[in-house]
């Protein structure tokens, strides 16, 4: 895999796309991976991890409930990662994380996940580079563990948003009455460490990438979502499942 430099990767769509014929093609993928998901939990072979990260304002939230949302509820999962607990803080990093993996026919979301433990507690120096490492090896265990031994077939996304579109869209939640739930007076005080973060995600990127991460671009909401659409689709579409029938 050659090394991800995120300054060298748009954060927006090709220009050469039609936005209402990428939307049309997206609407056509969720009602398919409305199937593809039902076809999943029936036949009970397989589990699905998708793990999305991203700064504050890329959108984690709006992919969930417009693309992983059309899905029925029974089959599918989310759980949102936030500063351990005192419990959780007393086991290993990964304790908290192993309890959502995803039982087979299952779909587990992860809006951000354990790649946390990497990322903004080196960016706030809660954890050294040595204690990252050692994570990072860690991480690429479990996640083999997951692939090889349960079947998971995991979806890895990074929301690509530049920092200019994070600041516009930081300061929206301070205007819209739909949105100010979701201001933090602290993000824009850590979207001040933008380059730092730069910095762990692409070594993130480059030393856990089994499997690889898919880089999306997350300027443009319509975009974004055809991509992580478009890669859930194909992953399902190539495991050639089918509906176990009737039980004897």
């Amino acid at each position: 895999m050659s090394h991800i430099n995120l300054k060298e990767i748009s954060t927006r769509a090709p220009k050469e796309l039609d936005k209402k014929e990428i939307k049309d093609k997206t609407d056509k993928i969720l009602q398919e991976l409305d199937e593809l998901q039902n076809l999943l939990f029936a036949e009970a072979k397989h589990s699905v991890l998708v793990v999305i990260q991203g700064m504050d304002g890329s959108g984690k939230d709006g992919v969930i409930r417009n693309v992983l949302g059309n899905m029925n509820p029974q089959g599918v999962t989310v759980k949102s990662y936030k500063a351990p607990t005192p419990e959780e803080l007393s086991h290993d990093f990964l304790w908290r994380i192993h309890q959502h993996a995803p039982s087979k026919g299952m779909i587990q979301i992860f809006n951000r996940s354990h790649y946390e433990d990497i990322l903004i507690t080196r960016v706030h120096k809660w954890c050294d580079d040595d204690t990252a490492k050692k994570r990072m090896i860690a991480i690429n265990d479990f996640e083999q563990l997951l692939q090889e031994h349960n079947h998971t077939h995991i979806l890895k996304f990074y929301l690509h948003i530049s920092p200019e579109e994070q600041e516009e869209r930081l300061r929206e939640r301070m205007k819209d009455e739909a949105k100010m739930w979701k201001y933090n007076e602290k993000d824009l005080e850590e979207a001040r460490l933008w380059d730092i973060y730069m910095q762990v995600y692409e070594d993130c990127f480059n030393n856990c990438n089994r499997p690889p991460w898919t880089i999306v671009p997350a300027d443009q909401n319509w975009y974004k979502e055809f991509i992580i659409a478009s890669q859930l689709h194909e992953l399902l579409t190539g495991l050639d499942m089918k509906f176990p029938g009737m039980k004897k």
